[in-house]
């Protein structure tokens, strides 16, 4: 079921896109936000690298500055940089990212790794090895796409991410940690998977964001209708790990033809800002993948 446009009380920007443009393909981001600062993380494809923008409205960006970029190591580990989740605790700055071998390759290999920093801008790597491998089978070649939060509920670090193949990711997984390095995956992986039942999403779900909101855990997460048609939609667990429960309304952002996203919508990263949840995304037309961003003045979900 292709789908178009917003449902949910979610409306696009009419200016859409808010980044991209001559920067290039940006996608797959990251946001920390203050009372009048907006720090967005992107995966910057033309630099292979992620990079950090600043605004004060969520639509108007600064120039942006590289944060972490490819090293050459042994086992080309990070001959590509992107998908970032970026934490900020107790004045410390957590950026994981997803390395890739042969990024866009069918015999590629995706990992997670871990980079710290004082300042959100200069971070230095934990280490050259990954801190989440693709061990299980399900995960096949690849474990991207990292969504971090700190669970003060069970004092620990909780990581969603997605695995299975190289070129798009088929399912996601869950993991906990007391110091953000080293992670014990849930024995019940993967957590969330496409559901055969629901056409728009029927063959995939990957790329989520998840936090923690009026009692539940919400997820945010891409649809496959097809391997290159996407949408996203929202979902909600009392746990974070099962019992997962899809909204409704269903996708809740679509692609619009003749527009930057005619193509596909992509990892979600939402938050609440000066009264409105601000939800970017990025839509894709051709090869060219562009952030945009939609806006609910709701103070809750509808499901």
């Amino acid at each position: 079921m292709k789908c178009h446009g917003t449902n949910g009380g979610w409306e696009k920007y009419e200016g859409n896109p808010v980044l991209g443009g001559n920067l290039g393909t940006c996608f797959d981001i990251s946001v920390l936000a203050e009372d009048n600062c907006i720090e967005m993380y992107f995966s910057w494809r033309d630099r292979k690298s992620v990079a950090m923008v600043k605004s004060t409205d969520g639509i108007h960006w600064n120039d942006p500055v590289v944060v972490i970029s490819p090293i050459k190591t042994k086992k080309g580990w990070e001959d590509d940089i992107n998908r970032p989740s970026v934490l900020r605790k107790d004045g410390l700055y957590y950026l994981w990212y997803t390395g890739q071998y042969k990024a866009g390759e069918k015999d590629g290999k995706s990992y997670i790794f871990l980079a710290t920093g004082n300042d959100g801008i200069r971070f230095r790597r934990f280490g050259t090895d990954p801190v989440l491998e693709p061990e299980k089978e399900w995960e096949k070649n690849a474990v991207m796409c990292p969504s971090v939060i700190w669970d003060e509920d069970i004092g620990k670090f909780v990581l969603w991410y997605s695995g299975g193949e190289q070129y798009e990711p088929n399912a996601i997984g869950y993991a906990e940690s007391d110091d953000g390095v080293h992670w014990k995956k849930y024995d019940m992986n993967p957590i969330f998977k496409a559901d055969a039942g629901s056409e728009w999403e029927r063959h995939k779900t990957a790329g989520c964001q998840v936090f923690k909101y009026d009692g539940f855990y919400y997820m945010f997460y891409i649809g496959y209708y097809n391997e290159d048609y996407a949408q996203i939609g929202i979902a909600r667990s009392k746990n974070g790990r099962d019992n997962w429960e899809r909204s409704s309304l269903n996708p809740i952002i679509a692609p619009d033809e003749g527009q930057f996203d005619s193509e596909a919508c992509y990892k979600p990263f939402v938050i609440h800002y000066h009264g409105r949840w601000m939800l970017w995304y990025n839509g894709r037309t051709g090869r060219k993948e562009q952030v945009g961003l939609a806006v609910n003045k709701s103070r809750s979900f509808v499901f």
